[in-house]
């Protein structure tokens, strides 16, 4: 170990914490919203990562073959709940629902399957896949955690892993078991202090701050965002002053689901991706959302620069036991949070 392997440590490590740390928002902002660990947020890294593979390799990718479906399923729901559950209100907004979910979901496979064959550019690639990425987190929660939003946390969890192993599955059918690596978004690289740094690793690191930062407006600043701070706080208090559960729940779900999806686009470059990559990378980030007691998004950024370096290191000198060394950071957090006695809903 040298200054020159350690410095490359250190930028391998802050890559990999700037997507734990973005995976850990995801958990924990899902979590604090609506009590669902939602383990299958890495499903949808991998998806992202290999749907922006098969565009650039000419394919319109199947990832929008389950959006279709999942929006015909979602909609079967809102009918099955506007006339035999005779909900006046979702009947009213049926057939804006049915060109949100049907129609738009249609038209958006034509469109890509137009794009494709053209191999455009690596940002309009990326733009398209976070737009195919942006419904799924929606329709997730009002066909699977809607109904059952008053159920408790193991419930809840229960479910997750059953989706957690449905899109596992529906992965490997769609994509196949291959692993995929897409084209960098640059391919700039500069030397700092004597060591080379790849622009990618600074574009993954820069776009994590300016993510965070926004996230940090988003949530003080927006009404929005202090709408979901409230439900977080206290659902119901939140509930009986008009702000509605379900819909915090929808758009928790919408903005983890993205947040992963951007994590999977951005190290797709650097990384190789199969259909069963994301769901490590979101084991880590759960260390990292643990450390932060699946409450706290700063304690969490600095959980996942911990997992980061603590991974890369042990990489170097223990690889055989990098993932156990990573996982075992959990043991003392739970500890000192039971010792402490602090016990955050």
């Amino acid at each position: 170990m040298d200054w020159f392997i350690a410095g490359f440590l250190v930028q391998d490590g802050l890559t990999a914490a700037a997507v734990y740390a973005l995976i850990a928002f995801s958990m924990v902002l899902i979590f604090s919203v609506t009590r669902v660990i939602f383990i299958g947020i890495g499903e949808f890294l991998s998806f992202a990562a290999l749907s922006m593979a098969a565009l650039q390799s000419g394919n319109v990718p199947a990832t929008v073959l389950l959006l279709i479906g999942l929006g015909f399923i979602t909609f079967m729901a809102l009918l099955w709940q506007a006339f035999i559950g005779k909900n006046t209100r979702i009947r009213e907004q049926l057939l804006i629902d049915a060109i949100k979910l049907i129609v738009v979901p249609v038209v958006f496979y034509f469109v890509l399957s137009f794009y494709a064959p053209m191999r455009g550019n690596v940002l309009i690639d990326i733009t398209l896949i976070l737009l195919l990425m942006l419904p799924f987190g929606g329709m997730i929660y009002r066909i699977f955690y809607q109904p059952i939003a008053e159920a408790s946390v193991l419930i809840l969890l229960i479910f997750s892993v059953a989706i957690h192993f449905s899109l596992l599955g529906l992965g490997l059918l769609m994509f196949g078991p291959e692993g995929v690596r897409t084209l960098l978004i640059t391919d700039v690289n500069i030397n700092l202090l004597g060591i080379p740094v790849t622009g990618q690793a600074i574009f993954i690191v820069i776009l994590t701050l300016v993510l965070i930062a926004a996230l940090w407006l988003f949530f003080t600043r927006s009404l929005t965002g202090k709408a979901l701070q409230a439900t977080a706080v206290n659902s119901r208090g939140a509930h009986l002053v008009g702000i509605g559960s379900h819909e915090a729940g929808r758009l928790a779900f919408t903005l983890g689901i993205v947040l992963a999806a951007l994590c999977g686009v951005m190290i797709s470059p650097i990384a190789t991706i199969a259909y069963d990559t994301g769901f490590l990378i979101a084991l880590k980030g759960f260390v990292a959302a643990i450390i932060g007691g699946l409450y706290s998004f700063p304690v969490s950024a600095l959980g996942a620069i911990l997992v980061g370096i603590v991974e890369v290191f042990s990489a170097f000198w223990a690889s055989t036991y990098k993932e156990i060394i990573v996982f075992t950071l959990i043991i003392p957090v739970l500890l000192w949070q039971s010792l402490n006695g602090k016990h955050h809903h």
